[in-house]
């Protein structure tokens, strides 16, 4: 009897051949909530392009909020 497939529903996070992810996709690479990525989004904080009517953020875009949040000062708490 042959063995089941596994199906995978979610694409490999570290497909470096993605260009432009979807908010989830850069979502799942933050490791952040879908809402929260979309917030960011909306704010201008994490570069976003639009491709016809699909809101799509570039892959290298979350390198560079990373670097961003890397050089803010630490907020006491």
């Amino acid at each position: 009897m042959p063995e089941p497939r596994a199906l995978t529903a979610v694409p490999d996070l570290a497909d470096s051949s993605l260009v432009l992810l979807t908010v989830e996709e850069a979502a799942r690479r933050l490791r952040i909530g879908r809402t929260t990525c979309f917030k960011l989004v909306l704010a201008g904080e994490i570069e976003s392009v639009t491709v016809g009517r699909l809101r799509r953020v570039p892959a290298e875009a979350l390198p560079a909020y990373v670097s961003q949040l890397r050089r803010r000062p630490a907020v006491a708490a």
